[in-house]
């Protein structure tokens, strides 16, 4: 890689970063390619940046970005986007489906830094859609009550 392609991998990684909410760094060591696409494939769904990066390039990204400083060794795949908890759950449904070759190493919310634990937590979150939905049916239940009423009281004019 020269180091034209370099800076630019640089800033396009530190652009990303800014905007993310959301990162997690993970092991992948030992993983078949056809595992690492499934993991893009589900990760493109939903949102989701999936990128392995040299660890001294992330490292100037990651501080160009005004991330806390992290000590990134061994292989190191990225996942950011803008929702927690669809990374989390994203993350957490594939390392638990390889958890020979794929590990959470660390992440980072509104540039926080997060253990593997409160990832996991996150991940048993419902996600967005998921908490609209429960609204929407709790906003819907005096409504659904009322019309159900009225259809009982009309049964029961019709019956005398």
């Amino acid at each position: 890689m020269t180091k034209q392609e370099k800076i630019q991998v640089v800033e396009y990684l530190s652009s990303e970063f800014k905007q993310a909410s959301a990162l997690i760094v993970c092991d992948y060591k030992g993983l078949r390619v056809s595992q690492l696409e499934a993991l893009r494939d589900a990760s493109r769904k939903v949102g989701i940046k999936v990128q392995v990066v040299k660890n001294t390039l992330a490292s100037v990204a990651m501080k160009n970005a005004e991330y806390p400083d992290l000590e990134l060794k061994d292989t190191n795949i990225f996942l950011w986007a803008q929702d927690q908890i669809d990374l989390s759950k994203v993350v957490c449904k594939f390392a638990d489906a390889n958890k020979e070759y794929f590990s959470i190493k660390v992440g980072l919310f509104d540039r926080q830094v997060v253990d593997i634990n409160h990832i996991v937590s996150i991940s048993k979150l419902p996600s967005k859609d998921e908490l609209l939905g429960m609204l929407l049916s709790v906003w819907m239940g005096p409504a659904r009550y009322f019309v159900t009423g009225l259809d009982n009281l009309r049964k029961q004019k019709e019956e005398n």
